[in-house]
């Protein structure tokens, strides 16, 4: 994701040190990046360092290590929060130093789920699309394999929603934009076979004036979907055609003069995470173009 969204810097001419200084204002003193209520959150530093490495500015390695030393090897983490631990630490190369990768890895097995994938809580009897995608980048992260690689993938095969998408539940009627697009790239990256009609099953997800939705009778796309909707089609090689230049005009009216992207036009607030989406979004939409 984040070698995509280094292509969008240039698509932002003069607005790129906006952007960048959108990403810088969202710091804390303590070295954490702020969530919507202005507090330190990992799960928002994760996108504000991805967020500048896509821009290619200084990152604020000490402060934000300084930051994250107070989790130690993330015990008292819930599941999302620790996986954000583990990105952060491999983002600043300090996997091997404060955060010794077993200890990492002990804490992430204590969220597999019965069936085999991963879930946001201790002792679940399934795995939800989210938390997988969530698990393998950890992995990834820590230089590990998944361990038992064949009943994580079943476990995603459990999450098949009737219409043909993927939940981050069993038995859903309707799958979800991202969850689909993760399972998507999860498949992709464990050289599994993806079904051949989910490239149109995502393909059908793209509103009529440009950006995805989240399912089939969402009220407007939304930034999310659109990111993740456009990177599940590039790992597919699905062909965009005028869907890119649509998905440009979406996000662009996303876009606000402080530098940062709303997730929605019902938003109301910018932050580091959807501000991340924006500019992957335009990286996947402007290589499509380059096609």
């Amino acid at each position: 994701m984040l070698q995509v969204a280094r292509v969008a810097p240039p698509q932002l001419g003069e607005s790129r040190d906006l952007v960048a200084s959108f990403f810088e204002s969202c710091l804390n003193p303590d070295g954490g990046f702020r969530n919507r209520a202005g507090e330190s959150d990992l799960y928002y530093t994760v996108f504000g360092l991805d967020g500048l490495c896509a821009l290619q500015a200084p990152l604020p390695g000490a402060a934000v290590l300084s930051y994250v030393d107070r989790f130690g090897y993330g015990a008292t983490l819930d599941f999302v929060h620790l996986t954000c631990l583990i990105r952060i630490c491999a983002a600043l190369r300090a996997v091997n130093s404060g955060h010794p990768p077993r200890a990492l890895l002990h804490h992430l097995e204590r969220y597999r789920a019965a069936d085999g994938g991963y879930s946001h809580s201790v002792g679940a009897t399934s795995g939800s699309a989210y938390a997988a995608y969530l698990a393998l980048g950890a992995h990834q992260d820590l230089g590990a394999q998944i361990p038992d690689p064949d009943r994580f993938i079943q476990a995603l095969g459990r999450l098949k929603a009737d219409d043909g998408g993927y939940s981050n539940q069993p038995g859903e009627r309707c799958g979800l934009t991202p969850a689909t697009a993760g399972v998507v790239a999860a498949l992709r990256q464990l050289d599994a076979p993806i079904e051949p009609h989910l490239g149109m099953w995502l393909l059908d997800r793209c509103h009529s004036s440009g950006g995805f939705l989240a399912t089939p009778d969402a009220p407007m796309p939304d930034l999310l979907s659109t990111a993740t909707a456009l990177h599940a089609l590039a790992g597919l090689q699905v062909p965009l055609g005028g869907l890119a230049d649509r998905c440009l005009d979406f996000v662009d009216s996303l876009w606000t003069n402080r530098g940062g992207f709303f997730g929605s036009w019902a938003d109301d607030d910018v932050d580091c995470e959807y501000t991340y989406y924006g500019l992957l979004a335009i990286g996947h939409a402007t290589l499509a173009n380059q096609a």
